[in-house]
């Protein structure tokens, strides 16, 4: 494992209003490394996302990508140095496939946009054979295909998932699994947030949040051979 992480998370307080909702979290995530951050609703993990992405301001801690510190840098200067991040809705309904995809490459060179949009077909051939529908014609499950062609248009360094398996039958998880294991095979560098403990399939490290703290951080077996994680989040599962 590099020295330095591709994200590192140090001290990160934040909520909403005068609502505290994170609690002095730490976290990192390694350059071509999964991290699933587990915790139930309400635990503050989608706060702690957008936190990351800049999509709320944080009270007090740091923020570094790339070894750079962008606690307080705008969400699309984040974006342009290589953070993307994909919401539980994903998509922009009025919006076609292709336009959807478009969207997501904006920040490459003009030239490269149509040939990422053709790569990302050939992984998602559904979603070429309809690329001028409309992303609101799709299902709950094609949509957040959608979603995560558009997250990865712009070969981001880092893909940020808020709960992908949201509003997804187990047939549908099991295919986004996949996906994203695919690209983590090709180097993408994942956080993903979760209750579904599926995605630890995925994962080289684990996070659990309860109550806007990490309660947890280690590998997925460190994880299973913890006894009180085993039961919060396998013996119920």
């Amino acid at each position: 494992m590099p020295a330095e992480p591709l994200l590192e998370i140090s001290g990160i307080d934040g909520g909403y209003g005068r609502v505290q909702v994170l609690w002095g979290v730490e976290l990192d995530v390694y350059e071509r490394e999964t991290v699933v951050l587990l915790g139930a609703n309400g635990a503050g993990k989608s706060t702690l996302l957008k936190a990351a992405m800049g999509l709320i301001p944080v009270w007090s801690g740091r923020i570094l990508f790339g070894g750079a510190d962008v606690t307080h840098l705008r969400t699309d200067r984040r974006v342009r140095k290589g953070m993307v991040y994909m919401s539980e809705t994903a998509v922009f309904a009025g919006l076609t496939i292709d336009e959807n995809i478009q969207i997501g490459a904006q920040f490459l060179p003009k030239r490269e946009i149509r040939t990422r949009a053709e790569e990302l077909y050939a992984v998602f051939p559904a979603l070429g054979e309809r690329r001028s529908a409309l992303a609101s014609s799709l299902s709950g499950g094609q949509r957040k295909m959608l979603g995560i062609a558009k997250a990865l248009a712009g070969n981001p360094r880092l893909l940020v998932m808020d709960e992908p398996s949201a509003g997804l039958s187990p047939l549908f998880v099991k295919e986004v699994i996949r996906i994203l294991a695919q690209f983590r095979g090709h180097g993408v560098t994942l956080l993903i947030a979760e209750q579904n403990v599926k995605f630890l399939e995925l994962a080289d490290r684990a996070y659990s949040l309860d109550g806007g703290r990490i309660g947890f951080a280690g590998t997925v077996s460190e994880m299973h051979e913890n006894d009180a994680l085993r039961r919060a989040y396998f013996g119920l599962r």
